[in-house]
């Protein structure tokens, strides 16, 4: 994995009742070939593969794929991630492209940096993609009353107490680096 894909692992910050719902039959399944995401998707019903899917990518690099109604931490499997979101897939050519994906998971929170970490897995893949997140979500947590929100039209104040928000991404209070085991 290069260095740009790196970037952050973040971990879980939603709500502990979800949390309950990890399985290890549930993790996300992994796509590392355009073959893997062939026979996930093609296993589908057509309503099915027209909806967004929960994604995560995982400390080792790896896309997982989940159903929409999938909760982030489930596909991960309660542990840390690249980057989570959703993505959206069509037909191309006669293989599956990704049409759109976002960073939008509010159990994670993933910063918008984390495109790299889902390009260089798509990448892997051979999986052909947008050059970036086709809707990317801005999440801060509020340094005044600590609630998480969503930063809209570049509006960066919190909209529970109205005190400013930082303009770098702080939602667990923790930057970490991908441990160089993983």
């Amino acid at each position: 994995m290069s260095d740009a894909a790196r970037g952050l692992e973040y971990r879980y910050v939603g709500p502990a009742e979800l949390r309950s719902l990890v399985r290890p039959e549930a993790v996300g399944t992994g796509i590392r070939s355009a073959a893997d995401l062939e026979g996930r998707l093609c296993a589908l019903p057509p309503e099915e593969t027209a909806e967004p899917f929960t994604f995560v990518v995982d400390p080792a690099g790896v896309l997982r794929l989940a159903a929409r109604r999938s909760e982030h931490v489930v596909c991960a499997g309660g542990g840390t991630v690249l980057a989570a979101g959703e993505m959206c897939f069509r037909r191309e050519s006669g293989r599956w492209v990704v049409a759109e994906v976002s960073n939008q998971s509010t159990g994670y929170c993933p910063d918008t940096t984390s495109w790299a970490a889902v390009a260089e897995a798509l990448d892997a893949a051979g999986i052909a993609h947008p050059g970036g997140f086709t809707h990317e979500v801005v999440f801060r947590r509020c340094p005044g009353c600590g609630e998480l929100g969503i930063v809209r039209d570049g509006d960066y104040f919190c909209v529970f107490c109205g005190a400013g928000l930082p303009e770098e991404w702080n939602v667990d209070g923790v930057r970490r680096p991908r441990r160089p085991d993983a």
